[in-house]
């Protein structure tokens, strides 16, 4: 079968370039690839095109950083189904029931035919929160515990059905969608840049600077216009800061979830001095306003380096500590240690990403499987694995990468330093009037503090951007989660959800 095959840091292609295909033969070229473990699927959805819906997959391999473009059509009204890739590989469910949700997209013999998001331009305007599906078991010793969708703590809406026997969870279902934003519409609704990549840090903001940067990255492609080296470093100094500072946060959280107030109130502070760092920076404790596209309005100067260098070689040396105690108490370790196993093998199938993978010894990694920027012009990037894929090796994967966040914030800072005596130019101020190469597709793919973010941004013939297709890692690892709790006693619920810590609004789009 034939991809268009390009990278991580190739301009945008042509949508006409894109090899359309009969979907007989893309679904046994795609499920053949599928059970290779260095392919997965980035993203697949559906786009109106005239009088048809096209299909656009975006496939990732692994091992050579390549990323394989395909896609496939159907007339928009066409009621036979297609053949459902779910069934063959349960990565692709939450693609193929976005897709069903939309547009009444059948799928024949799909295991999980569920809403997905409940979106407000949904297909089936019947299918609502108070009709959802939960699967059901029978047995006179089993019941039920719902939790949610309102919550005790100030936290995101989300339903969380447990099927238990006695205090052993045997299914957990988890329903989203509860809150109808509306996200992917409105970067077509409106064509002002600003507006866009606004948009774009605030659609999850936890992870403002990996959604504004992927999206950035994505609309520098279609002007294909390349990012100074000087950018392309900031931004990876403000992503690695926003991974510190929600690494240390989820540590904290941990620790008080199992009464460890030493080890909370020291993340406290410390998650507190990472994200004042970043408004030092910038004026945002999250990042906001500092990713724009083609330029900056927060350069980074000699001072403000410094400033960074400093604080973070602090955070550093003190969250270390933290860290050391934690992997020395031996009441810690018994809570933690086999406690919400995720083994690789079902962390691969139902395609896992970032740390919560790297537990479980699946090697995805976006800066080290298809670098880009900053990351693509240096060392290439080792990540952090262990193979447990327990709660305790969530935290020990978060743990190590503050301590790795920290030693490349470092170098890359170095780096700014001597480009900047050597009289490199600071980062020009942002460009939102660049043009955009019509009816092209571009991807951007980076590495947020959660995982593989993804914008896929397609323009029209006038280049305007006419879609925008936006993944968050929350939306295959929250299988994950409910994986993780199979098994255990509800009462370890608390601790399994804190050592994944997903967005919620990151998946309800």
């Amino acid at each position: 079968m034939n991809y268009l095959i390009t990278d991580n840091t190739a301009p945008a292609v042509p949508l006409a370039a894109i090899p359309e295909v009969d979907y007989a033969t893309l679904y046994e070229d795609l499920a053949a690839k599928l059970a290779d473990a260095r392919y997965h699927a980035a993203h697949y959805f559906a786009l109106p095109d005239g009088d048809r819906l096209r299909f656009i997959l975006v496939l990732l391999d692994d091992r050579t950083g390549r990323i394989l473009l395909a896609s496939h059509a159907m007339e928009y009204y066409d009621e036979n189904p297609l053949p459902s890739l779910t069934a063959r590989h349960a990565q692709m469910h939450p693609f193929e029931r976005e897709i069903a949700e939309r547009y009444g997209v059948r799928f024949d013999a799909m295991p999980w035919p569920k809403p997905l998001r409940f979106p407000f331009d949904r297909y089936d305007r019947s299918s609502t929160m108070d009709n959802y599906p939960f699967y059901a078991m029978e047995g006179g010793s089993l019941h039920e515990v719902n939790v949610g969708p309102i919550h005790a703590g100030i936290i995101e809406p989300g339903a969380f059905r447990f099927i238990c026997n006695g205090e052993q969870v045997l299914h957990l279902e988890i329903a989203l969608g509860y809150q109808h934003r509306g996200v992917e519409h409105e970067f077509a609704a409106t064509q002002n840049r600003l507006r866009q990549i606004c948009l774009a840090e605030s659609v999850a903001g936890d992870s403002a600077v990996a959604h504004a940067t992927a999206f950035a990255e994505a609309v520098e492609k279609l002007s294909e216009r390349r990012c100074p080296a000087a950018l392309d470093r900031e931004r990876a100094i403000a992503l690695e800061l926003e991974r510190m500072a929600m690494q240390i946060a989820d540590t904290g959280a941990l620790s008080m979830d199992v009464g460890y107030q030493l080890g909370q109130v020291a993340c406290e502070a410390l998650r507190t001095m990472t994200i004042n760092t970043t408004q030092a920076w910038c004026g945002n404790r999250f990042g906001k306003g500092l990713i724009r596209p083609h330029g900056t309005d927060h350069p980074l100067t000699a001072a403000k380096t410094a400033m960074i260098r400093r604080n973070v070689a602090e955070i550093a040396r003190r969250y270390d500590e933290v860290r050391r105690d934690i992997e020395s108490s031996p009441t810690l370790l018994a809570r933690f240690e086999q406690c919400g196993i995720v083994p690789a093998g079902e962390m691969l199938r139902i395609g896992g990403v970032g740390q919560a993978a790297r537990a479980s010894g699946a090697a995805r990694d976006i800066r080290a499987t298809h670098p880009w920027g900053a990351y693509a012009a240096g060392p290439r990037y080792e990540p952090v694995l262990r193979t447990e894929g327990d709660v305790m090796a969530r935290l020990a994967v978060r743990s190590r990468e503050v301590a790795r966040s920290a030693a490349l914030i470092e170098r890359l800072a170095a780096e700014a330093d001597a480009a900047r005596e050597a009289g490199e130019a600071p980062c020009p101020p942002p460009d939102y009037r660049a043009a955009a190469a019509p009816s092209s597709l571009a991807v951007g793919l980076v590495e947020g503090w959660r995982g593989e973010t993804c914008h896929v941004v397609v323009t029209d013939a006038e280049g305007r951007i006419a879609a925008c297709r936006v993944k968050d890692p929350s939306l295959h690892n929250w299988l994950a989660l409910a994986l993780a709790v199979r098994g255990e006693g509800i009462s370890d619920f608390p601790v399994c959800n804190k050592s994944f810590n997903l967005s919620y609004c990151g998946h309800d789009l």
